[in-house]
Order: C-alpha cells, then sequence, then structure tokens
C-alpha cells in the first residue's frame, strides 16, 4: 500500500487525532522508530522541526557497514550487531543500498596476513547474511580494480565488501514506509513545549513553521519519544530544565571529487591515517567522496562547517595512496556533519575510541530518549527504543516486524528497467512517476545542468510526492545537487525555485529569498581557492 505523501494532509492529521506514539526528529534514528511503531499497529505520529534527514543523516560517509575500525578495537558486538543490521537494509532495501567492494592496499610484506586475517573475521561475523568473501590481491590485481593507486611500493591488496547507500534518499524512504503503515509525518513543525499531566508527557506543543501562517498547535499521545541527535539534550531541557548533557558532537568532513580520482566502481580504504582513524576514497553517483576526520566540537550546530586543518588532512591522507593527488580546486563539494557521541558517564575522552553504541533511557516524566549510534544500525536502535515506548505509554505489546519489512519503493535488485548506476533506481518503483512527468512535459524532460544527472522531472516530483517545501531540500536532499557540485547547484538554483514556486502556490518574492538563502547556504560547501 501506497499512501499520498502531502504535507498539508498530514499537518490536518496531526492537529486532529490522538496517537499512541509521537516521535520527536525526522533523521535516520527518528524515521526509524516511526516506521516501527506504524508498523506493528501502533497510532504514529513524527514531526521534525527542519527536514527530513536536515543534519547528520544526509552527511554520512555513504555507507552501509560492520565498522571495520571497531574490529581493531575489539568491539566485537557492535560489529556483529552493525553486520547484522546491514545485511538486513542490504535485503530491505535494495534499489539503495548495494553491494560496494573496498580494496586495501598492501605496501609492506606484513599487512597481507594481518589485514588478511582481519577480514577474513569480519566475514565471519557477518555470517549468512554476508555479502561476499574477502580475498587477497596481487599487485595487477589491484592496480585494475583502483587504477589510481599509488603504485611506488604496492605490494597487493586484499579486497572486503561492504554496503553502499545513498543518506537522505533512504530518509524519505523510510518517512514514505511509516506512511504507507498509517504514520501521519509532516517537517517543519517545531516542538515548542511538552503537554504533562500529573508530572507525565502527554503530548507537545508545535509551531507549523512551513505553511503560509505559522501558528501552534496541540499534538496528544501516549507516549513521546525524543530522537533529535545532536540536538538530544536541547529537547531534553525543554522537559527537565536541570537535565545533564550526554551528547558531546564530533565532526566529520567529507570531500567530494571528480570521478577521475577512482575512475572504477571499488573504493579505497586507507587503514591507518595520522590520527589512527581509517580513511575512504568511495565512488559515489558519479563522483568521489573522500573522508572522514573526527573532531570534537564544543556545541551541536545545524550546519557545520569543515575547518581548514580537515581539508587538508583528509587531502594529505588521500594523496599519500592516489597517483593522481587531487588538490583544493579538484573539491567539488565538501560537508560536514556532527556525530551524537553519547558520555552518559562523562566527556573528555578522544572521540575516535568512543563506542559508537547507542542508549536508550526515560526522563521522569516518561519522554523516552535514543542518542548515539549510526545509520547501519538504525532498525535496531528503533526496536530497542520501542521496547521502552511500549512500558511507558502502556500499550499493547505487539512484535516487532521490521526485520523483514520491505523499504517504502523497493524492487528487484536485478531489475533490468534500473540498473546499478541508473540515477532513476534511489526511487525504486517510484521511478515510473518520475518518468511520466518527464514524458508529460518536454520542459522537464532535459537535464537543468551538465555537470549534474537531474531534470526538472526530479523536482517537481520533490514538491509533489516528497514534501519539498524548499529549494534547499530539493537541491541538498530529494537530488543530491549541491553534495555532487556545489558550484553546478548554485547555477541552476533559479531555475529549481520557479518550478518549486509553481507547484507550492508561491510567488516572486519567495523564489528570491529562497535563492539568496541557497546561495548564503551552499558558499559553505564550497573551498576558498
Amino acid at each position: 500500500m501506497t499512501t499520498a505523501f502531502r504535507r498539508d494532509d498530514m499537518v490536518a492529521r496531526l492537529r486532529d487525532e490522538t496517537f499512541d506514539v509521537l516521535v520527536i526528529g525526522g533523521g535516520a534514528t527518528g524515521l526509524g522508530v516511526a516506521v516501527d511503531a506504524a508498523s506493528r499497529g501502533y497510532r504514529t505520529a513524527l514531526v521534525e522541526a527542519d527536514d527530513f534527514a536536515k543534519g547528520t543523516s544526509s552527511r554520512s560517509t555513504k555507507l552501509v557497514h560492520g565498522g571495520v575500525r571497531y574490529l581493531e578495537q575489539m568491539d566485537i558486538g557492535l560489529v556483529t550487531e552493525a553486520l547484522r543490521e546491514r545485511g538486513l537494509l542490504y535485503r530491505n532495501a535494495p534499489h539503495i543500498v548495494r553491494d560496494l567492494a573496498f580494496i586495501v592496499p598492501r605496501y609492506k610484506w606484513w599487512e597481507g596476513p594481518f589485514y588478511g586475517a582481519g577480514l577474513k573475521a569480519y566475514d565471519l561475523l557477518a555470517g549468512k547474511l554476508n555479502i561476499a568473501p574477502s580475498r587477497s590481491l596481487s599487485k595487477d590485481e589491484t592496480i585494475a580494480e583502483i587504477p589510481n593507486v599509488e603504485t611506488r611500493d604496492l605490494k597487493g591488496g586484499v579486497r572486503y565488501f561492504d554496503g553502499q547507500f545513498d543518506d537522505a534518499r533512504l530518509a524519505i524512504s523510510l518517512a514514505r514506509t511509516a506512511a504507507d503503515h498509517g504514520a501521519a509525518i509532516a517537517n517543519r513543525c517545531r516542538v515548542i513545549s511538552f503537554l504533562k499531566e500529573d508530572g507525565q508527557c502527554r503530548g507537545v506543543i508545535v509551531r507549523d513553521e512551513g505553511g503560509a501562517d505559522e501558528d501552534e498547535f496541540t499534538i496528544k499521545a501516549a507516549a513521546v519519544v525524543n530522537a533529535c541527535g545532536i540536538f538530544a539534550d536541547e529537547l531534553r531541557r525543554i522537559d527537565e530544565p536541570d537535565a545533564p548533557a550526554v551528547i558531546e558532537p564530533a565532526q566529520g568532513v567529507h570531500l567530494v571529487l571528480d570521478r577521475k580520482f577512482q575512475p572504477s566502481d571499488t573504493a579505497i580504504m586507507v587503514p591507518h591515517t595520522d590520527d589512527g582513524r581509517v580513511l575512504f576514497v568511495i565512488p559515489w553517483h558519479h563522483r568521489v567522496v573522500v573522508g572522514t576526520t573526527d573532531t570534537p566540537m564544543p556545541r551541536a550546530e545545524l550546519e557545520p562547517r569543515a575547518l581548514p586543518d580537515e581539508v587538508e588532512f583528509i587531502l594529505r591522507n588521500a594523496n599519500r595512496y592516489l597517483s593522481d593527488d587531487p588538490s583544493p580546486s579538484d573539491v567539488k563539494a565538501v560537508f560536514a556533519g556532527q556525530r551524537p557521541l553519547v558520555h552518559p558517564g562523562g566527556t573528555g575522552a578522544a572521540t575516535k575510541s568512543i563506542s559508537r553504541n547507542h542508549e536508550v533511557f526515560v526522563s521522569s516524566s516518561g519522554v523516552v530518549t535514543i542518542v548515539g549510534g549510526k545509520w547501519t544500525t538504525y532498525r535496531k536502535m528503533a526496536e530497542d527504543t520501542m521496547s521502552r515506548v511500549i512500558a511507558v505509554g502502556g500499550l499493547e505489546d505487539r512484535g516487532c516486524v521490521t526485520e523483514s519489512l520491505q523499504v517504502h519503493g523497493a524492487l528487484d535488485r536485478e531489475d533490468p528497467a534500473l540498473p546499478r548506476h541508473d540515477p532513476h533506481r534511489m526511487y525504486g518503483s517510484d521511478a515510473a512517476e518520475v518518468a511520466e512527468l518527464a514524458a508529460a512535459d518536454d520542459a522537464l524532460a532535459s537535464p537543468l545542468h551538465p555537470d549534474l544527472p537531474y531534470s526538472g522531472a526530479e523536482f517537481v516530483y520533490a514538491a509533489r510526492s516528497e514534501m519539498a517545501v524548499g529549494l534547499e531540500d530539493a537541491l541538498a536532499r530529494r537530488t543530491r545537487s549541491l553534495l555532487l557540485d556545489a558550484e553546478a547547484s548554485l547555477e541552476i538554483a533559479p531555475k529549481v525555485a520557479t518550478l518549486l514556486a509553481s507547484e507550492l502556490g508561491r510567488d516572486q518574492s519567495w523564489i528570491n529569498d529562497e535563492v539568496t538563502a541557497y546561495q548564503s547556504l551552499a558558499a559553505g560547501y564550497r573551498l576558498s581557492t
């Protein structure tokens, strides 16, 4: 069953209905909880203050993975859980999650047995859900698979497999999955206070910031979930002003380069950088994503910016393993996200050494908070959260069904109509609707820019069927124009704003404001060279 995904309809439901579960936060964690709750048959609502996956959830490394570096840290439990969840997501979202081969280049004799043994352990921990077995490669095989690898002193490589995805596209598919199961979901609805009866939370007051006229309304629910990621502490303090901080943000930066810097469909994993992290060089949407960093930050930011030292760190470490070295002038976009690292016992540890395990706890008023974790384990995080929600809300205990639940748009992995590199594959079964828009109007059929894979049809579809209510929504998340080429996205911004205005009933003043705001935003995704 596919449900219409229109914001006006959803907001009307939020105003009128009473819910079993209300989720606050429209990133990976909150959307996962909404899918879990709705698919169990609970009356479910979700509100997001900005846009779905606006923050960290659209700025990941684009990997669905067990976490090779956690294996080196001997965090076997986390790796095993993540590998299992990787396998489930690979199976349940075949239009968005694909297999990706990684090669660890070897430059010393001992690296072969060392990395080979570690990655065989990675295979074993994945069990029946393993994507493909790892194996050692000769020097010639390594060069054939990663042509731009640094060949001086190269001995060979070790190949293993993980999953790759488009994080923002998965987020919108999860939102639509929850809606398909009856959930009422809306972006641009900001929680400003909690409703309490006898000291217990029974709903929230939100401000509708996505309509023509901002106003406030009440949403009632038996249980409320705080799934706000790096902003979870802010919401906790609305509930309990003296709540101690448990989130310490750590920033991860990525650079986007032209495909020539890794022209094959294979990724490179650099096992040790200057700070002891791993570094990835990953083909993605006919670009190359390189990252990441791990920088402690003093506060949570919705639009964090890459620091010059982080950019230099990525280029310096990547260039050790690349024959054709990228420079700052080769960077098409730079993006930063903040990880919601959890310090329930205090702060001060090096962020790269902190486990990505998640934590679920309940406030004295009954607000359930879920923090930590990562995209790969979003489903398990939601399941663990719901076990607490059911108790807090006094709900009938119904079993979790998400282990085998297909994500909205799922199609056959080998569907010949949407091969691996088709830009419409991320839409899954909805791709036919995008194609129909292009077929019906020649003006929507042509690419808007030679350096981007999108026509007008994708942007019209974003407004009609994917709850895009602003220019940034369409350019940064419904399509990935901003990340693929920040400069090109700026060039098409006026045309896209005009298309959106026509769909949303907005005027020229709105177009001008949106373009101006987007220009300011996109400036932070370009390097000053």
